[in-house]
């Protein structure tokens, strides 16, 4: 049995998503930055590994350089070390290699002439891990990353084997892996000091000799009820804490990079994955319930066995249509910026549209968080706008966003609108570039693994940070918010199909008997529509415009649909149906969601259509709860079956102060 020192490695994440307001970042500096560095500086507690995410280090540079100088000289002393990432935190697994390898060496490049440092480590965003990333880690000039104990465990082995540093490879490049602690994150900062003092004391009396923790800074004084837990007691006690052990010949501090250094316990592949709340989050709703429930139920179980595992983060990009519009996006405007010569403004604009934040939810809004989603779309439409200059109105048929159907792309150097005919013949995106938005991004209302069932009677509870069940209830520290119960809120009523602009249903005729207001007879949102003619450019304006004719796939009654899309983003649409294979009385409605105002101008032989507006409101967990949160308008417009025609005219509707709309 090791008596010898326990080596600590103490790394510590700092970020804020694109697009986060102002006043949420000056809240953390100077709420839990400043106060965290200064506690350090003021105890001598050094070395710790800091990484500052690039969006937070872009906010800093304009708003606190002091904090930065500070940084830097505490760096030159040796008292911080700095770990790169992709420059603008993005999931690395989620991107083209080469758009991987450039955001890191962008980032490790900021770094070394902000700071004087050479970073050869990374913070691993999220630490969602593919095999494949290692070859575009070691090229891009990373030696080591972290990762959660849990990647290690899942492979089959043991904790006690944990200790050291560990080798893994692709394509003939290696990179170490050091396994963080996940005991320790539960630990730190949410439980007395006394008794983590404990906790590194049995390790190191156990034999083991290095422990990593690698975490966000937010927990120290951002997350719920932190703020007077941290700083008003616990941060002091905990650095005297680590510093008596030093002085007791106990416990080392050292860098990831000394720690990478240390005890190499051989070759591991780890599996896809993440730490153990994302890939509860990510999975569907009836799954995550499923897993809940074998986590409970399995024999010799506590919920803490890593063979029992959830998704992977892509899986996110199947739950929200709306994220994997954004991503696809992405995809699409990289290559095209390679295939471009890859000009500086574009690519860093795509790059800032690959920030994780709005592209997922788990305790944290994300995806639901409109001001997120919209800053996304800012840069994706600044990028596209840049590449696409001087071009006239101009379509492709590809499957756009790679989900196995063809969508037309129609773009020109003003616009870009993508039609999906496998689901109704839909405009799933509108972007202005002049307004810097997707019109169409609306986030749908559907049922969370937290929404309570509508059959389910009484109050129930669910853990905020996961589905997991059984949270920790002690009263001598602080919850975590992953640790945090709240009373399931009441489901929300589903869209039942994902939000998107020209989606038709025919509605049963008003005060049928017995039958509710809003009964659907036909529903053709998620009906296959099929081209009838190839699209033409036809005139109509300066620039021409694109027409589509459209006709619904047998199975439903025929509806078809003919759209002219300008090259400035407005979209004619006209609809004809059979009115002898509805219902009689029914209503032909056409659905149109929008995240920021247009004009609606209509059209039919029978008169103005009756126009209904709601707002489309979400009920999401956040870290402090659940909220409600309003993604935008949902008009609706209902004309009588008989009348077999209408046409519709949607357009921007943009003021001097540009694009409005919740935000």
């Amino acid at each position: 049995m090791s008596r010898g020192s326990l080596r600590f490695a103490f790394a510590i994440h700092l970020h804020q998503p694109v697009g986060n307001f102002d006043h949420v970042f000056e809240d953390h500096l100077t709420g839990v930055y400043r106060p965290l560095l200064d506690a350090l500086h003021a105890h001598g507690t050094y070395p710790i590994t800091l990484h500052v995410s690039g969006p937070l280090l872009d906010w800093l540079e304009r708003h606190a350089p002091d904090f930065l100088d500070d940084l830097g000289a505490r760096a030159g002393r040796g008292q911080i070390e700095f770990l790169a990432s992709g420059r603008y935190e993005p999931i690395l697994a989620a991107l083209p290699a080469a758009d991987r390898v450039e955001q890191i060496e962008w980032m490790r490049t900021d770094l070394r002439s902000r700071f004087g440092v050479e970073a050869t480590g990374l913070w691993l965003t999220e630490r969602v891990w593919e095999p494949d990333l290692a070859a575009d880690l070691a090229r891009a000039g990373i030696e080591h990353t972290l990762l959660d104990d849990r990647h290690f465990l899942a492979c089959g082995l043991e904790r006690e084997e944990l200790d050291g540093v560990f080798t893994t490879e692709s394509g003939g490049k290696r990179i170490r892996l050091l396994p963080i602690d996940e005991r320790l994150r539960y630990l730190i900062p949410f439980r007395p000091a006394n008794e983590i003092v404990e906790f590194f004391g049995d390790e190191r009396r156990a034999g083991r000799g290095q422990l990593v923790l690698g975490d966000d800074g937010e927990k120290f004084g951002g997350w719920p009820d932190t703020r007077e837990w941290v700083h008003g007691g616990w941060l002091d006690a905990f650095l005297d804490a680590l510093n008596a052990g030093r002085e007791r010949g106990e416990l080392e501090l050292v860098t990831t990079r000394e720690a990478a250094s240390g005890p190499n316990r051989g070759l591991v592949y780890p599996a896809t994955g993440a730490y153990r709340e994302m890939e509860e989050w990510t999975l569907p709703r009836s799954a995550a319930r499923r897993l809940a429930r074998l986590v409970v139920t399995a024999p010799g179980r506590d919920g803490d066995d890593p063979l029992m595992r959830g998704g992977h983060w892509k899986g996110f990009l199947r739950r929200y249509p709306e994220s994997n519009r954004m991503h696809k996006t992405a995809l699409r405007l990289s290559a095209t910026c390679r295939d471009r010569g890859n000009p500086a403004a574009a690519r860093r604009a795509i790059a800032r549209a690959q920030c994780n934040d709005a592209y997922w939810h788990g305790v944290f809004g994300g995806v639901y968080l409109p001001h997120l989603r919209r800053a996304i779309w800012r840069e994706l439409a600044a990028a596209e706008e840049r590449l696409r200059e001087g071009e006239g109105i101009a379509f492709e048929i590809l499957d756009f966003d790679l989900d196995g159907h063809d969508e037309i792309w129609i773009h020109s150097a003003r616009s870009s609108v993508v039609i999906s005919p496998a689901r109704g013949g839909a405009a799933e995106i509108l972007t202005v570039f002049r307004d810097g938005v997707n019109y169409v991004d609306v986030l749908s209302r559907r049922l969370e693994a937290y929404h309570r069932d509508p059959s389910e009677s009484g109050a129930t509870h669910v853990r905020d940070g996961g589905a997991t069940p059984g949270a920790r209830t002690r009263s001598d520290g602080v919850a975590s918010v992953h640790d945090r119960e709240s009373e399931a809120p009441a489901a929300p009523a589903p869209d039942g199909a994902p939000l998107a602009l020209l989606q038709e249903i025919a509605l049963e005729p008003p005060g049928s008997p017995g039958i509710p207001e809003r009964s659907i007879v036909v529903d053709w949102r998620t009906h296959p529509f099929r081209l009838a003619r190839v699209p033409n450019l036809e005139p109509g304006s300066a620039s021409g415009r694109i027409r589509l004719h459209l006709e619904s796939e047998p199975g439903l009654p025929r509806l078809e649909k003919t759209l002219d899309v300008h090259v400035d983003g407005r979209i004619e649409a006209t609809l004809d149906w059979s009115a002898a294979e509805i219902p009689a009385d029914s209503r032909i409605v056409t659905r149109l969601p929008l995240a920021h105002p247009m004009r609606i101008e209509t059209m039919a032989s029978g008169g103005a259509p009756r126009e209904s507006r709601t707002r489309i409101v979400t009920l999401a967990r956040s870290e402090r709860g659940f909220e409600e949160i309003d993604q935008g308008d949902l008009v609706e417009l209902a004309w009588p079956a008989e009348v077999r025609r209408a046409h519709v005219s949607l357009a921007p509707d943009v003021g001097p102060g540009g694009a409005g709309g919740p935000e």
